[in-house]
């Protein structure tokens, strides 16, 4: 808040600062009213994206404080985690944030019951009198339950301005629930499964006929190792690696509905190692390349993540109440779309050539306040073109 109130000019003390971090502030309107500029120019799929990330925080009076995973550090750390949802634009391959909101973390009673019942072990078989489970109608945990809500608020919020068909998350919701939920807000999931999922090909009726009961869905089960020709799509050969791609219908026993997956399959044809990756959509009818092109676009919500840590402060901010924390991580979210939509339209190519300039002008205009008033005239438009080049890391730095 000191380095705020250092740079924002007149109107902008510490205590005005202070005020505006404890202050109601509609940051969904303002994030959509700097996104949509572009968006509604946009001529192709426009995917909402979302991700959870963590903020280390030492210290215990941080509202939502516990423990939460860290990609970083591979483990889960003490902080603070935000669950945030942006658009992405697949023409210009940009990821505008929208919505930001903090998780909390899970209740100590409530740690402390799950991980004493523990289900007893039972025989081989299903049990007597056990019932099917109705797959589509299941119940949503406090993460998804939130990620829904936000679902909706978006699609509230965009007005249908634009249209919106596909949500894209990690392998966090790779499940029957994560796909229901998102069904239910009239949006197709595209995610990823574990590279082991028991996948089953339609059944296939040759002319045997059921006897009795209904009729089967489950066919052969999916062997990875050998793959049928019919649903290979790709092939490729890349130094070493060679990368095969399969898109089938199939069905997994968990999932209420089938679905359109994708595997990658990739071998190192030196050594025989393999792996593979499983994308799966719940949209049938999506082609293979553009299931895997949406989500590699998903990691473009890691680079806002990234720019609002290194340059907007989301990994320094240190106030502690509810509102000020969700003021401050919105805050530095909001400067990410703020600053992209000034990169589009600027002769910058990095918000650190952004900020010399800012940083520039702001010099100028303090050096005018104590230039002598007899002072020879300044070409003032030469000059602000000639500042800014000092702390710029791209382009011509020999103009000054």
């Amino acid at each position: 808040m000191l380095g705020i109130s250092r740079w924002a000019g007149k109107g902008g003390s510490y205590r005005t600062i202070q005020r505006f971090f404890t202050s109601t502030i509609p940051w969904d309107a303002m994030n959509w009213a700097i996104a949509r500029i572009a968006l509604e120019k946009a001529k192709g799929v426009i995917l909402i994206a979302g991700d959870a990330t963590t903020v280390t925080k030492s210290g215990k009076k941080t509202h939502g404080l516990g423990k939460f995973f860290s990609s970083i550090y591979s483990r889960a750390v003490p902080g603070i985690a935000f669950q945030h949802l942006s658009l992405i634009d697949v023409e210009k391959r940009t990821s505008w944030p929208l919505l930001v909101e903090q998780i909390l973390p899970k209740p100590k009673s409530e740690k402390a019951m799950s991980s004493e019942k523990k289900k007893p072990k039972r025989g081989r078989g299903r049990p007597k009198g056990s019932k099917n489970k109705n797959h589509r109608d299941v119940p949503l945990n406090a993460e998804m339950t939130q990620v829904q809500a936000m679902l909706r608020q978006l699609i509230k919020l965009t007005e249908k301005r634009i249209t919106l068909a596909y949500f894209v998350y990690d392998g966090a919701f790779g499940n029957n629930a994560a796909a229901q939920m998102t069904r239910q807000v009239e949006l197709h999931l595209i995610s990823k499964l574990r590279n082991n999922s028991a996948l089953f090909f339609e059944f296939e009726d040759k002319g045997e006929g059921v006897k009795k009961g209904r009729k089967p869905i489950y066919g052969a089960k999916v062997d990875y190792s050998h793959l049928p020709e019919c649903y290979l799509r790709s092939v490729n050969d890349k130094k070493e690696i060679r990368t095969r791609i399969y898109q089938m219908q199939v069905r997994h026993k968990k999932f209420a509905v089938p679905l359109n997956v994708v595997v990658i399959y990739k071998e190192n044809m030196k050594t025989g190692k393999q792996a593979r990756v499983l994308l799966y959509s719940t949209d049938l009818t999506l082609s293979w390349e553009n299931l895997i092109d949406y989500y590699r676009l998903r990691f473009q919500i890691e680079f806002n993540f990234r720019d609002a840590k290194q340059y907007w402060g989301l990994e320094d901010f240190m106030v502690i109440k509810e509102q000020s924390v969700f003021n401050a991580a919105n805050l530095s979210l909001f400067m990410v779309g703020q600053s992209q939509a000034l990169l589009s339209s600027s002769k910058e190519q990095s918000i650190i050539d952004l900020k010399a300039r800012q940083h520039a002008v702001h010099y100028a205009q303090a050096l005018f306040k104590i230039l002598p008033e007899n002072v020879k005239p300044i070409n003032i438009q030469q000059l602000m073109d000639k500042l800014p080049v000092f702390g710029r890391i791209h382009g011509d730095k020999t103009a000054a």
